[in-house]
């Protein structure tokens, strides 16, 4: 099995560079819009898409998650309309991987059978699900990998290589790093921890590793970005979304350009981070 997020990292390794990955929440502020910055994402330079499936409860999240998926839900949206969206996105797309990210729940209330074949049909690649660890892989994990889709596991640096077996084991697409320990948004990753824990994965995995949380700025992604074959940015997105919103939480003229006017920053970074590595070694 091969999907459009192998092939998207195959491509960007064959590049010299790594791959921005942008995060945000499905129908946040409102499905209109949402789909708009869909659709306007990979032009502004994103790589690979997450989308985040409103839930009521997202318990890994910070507050601009937490904030985007109740404005989501506020507005109507459901994983059924998530899905909806995807094929919409897909008319005009057929290269730009994307990746469902959320928690189980919404997916067992759909129904995992029915939600792995409609996922499949709307265009969907990956699943994130951060409340299934590996002891219950049978649960979506190996029905999913079955249907096509890759499963994408977190490791944190708390994932020791005693248990980065087990988590790894049914793995596919690339290695989510979580790179600080906490919520999302709450903290700066650390360059040299985080190189030096992409080094640890590698020594067991031949996916690709990519690298979340914390990341903000465009240097901050450019730093991850010359140890990585991914950067994840999720919460600074998220929090540019709702600074362009009006006092009511509506979308305003500026919100579409709010994202990916900072995905563009950010994709520079990306973008600059091995070119600038390998001019110094030139230099020196």
């Amino acid at each position: 099995m091969t999907t459009r997020i192998d092939h998207r990292f195959t491509e960007l390794k064959a590049a010299g560079r790594a791959a921005l990955v942008t995060f945000l929440t499905a129908g946040d502020p409102d499905p209109e819009t949402s789909l708009a910055i869909l659709r306007a994402l990979p032009k502004a330079g994103a790589d690979v898409v997450e989308l985040g499936m409103p839930f009521t409860d997202p318990m890994a999240d910070g507050p601009a998650i937490q904030m985007s998926s109740q404005r989501a839900l506020k507005a109507g949206q459901t994983l059924k309309t998530t899905l909806d969206m995807v094929r919409e996105f897909r008319k005009a797309d057929s290269a730009t991987p994307i990746v469902l990210m959320g928690y189980y729940n919404p997916i067992y209330i759909y129904g995992v059978e029915r939600f792995l074949a409609d996922a499949k049909s709307a265009g969907v690649d990956g699943l994130i699900v951060v409340d299934l660890p590996p002891e219950e892989d049978e649960e979506l994990c190996l029905p999913a990998l079955a249907a096509g889709l890759n499963f994408i596991r977190l490791a944190t640096p708390t994932t020791d290589d005693k248990r980065l077996p087990a988590v790894l084991a049914n793995t596919s697409g690339f290695v989510y790093y979580v790179s600080i320990t906490g919520i999302t948004g709450a903290a700066t990753p650390d360059p040299g921890k985080v190189s030096g824990a992409v080094t640890r994965i590698k020594r067991h995995t031949k996916l690709p590793v990519a690298v979340g949380f914390g990341v903000r700025t465009a240097e901050q992604a450019a730093s991850i970005a010359s140890g990585a074959d991914g950067v994840v940015v999720g919460s600074a997105l998220v929090s540019a979304l709702k600074a362009s919103l009006d006092r009511d939480d509506k979308a305003t003229a500026k919100t579409v350009d709010a994202v990916t006017g900072l995905v563009a920053e950010l994709a520079r970074g990306v973008r600059g981070a091995r070119a600038g590595k390998s001019t110094q070694s030139a230099q020196a």
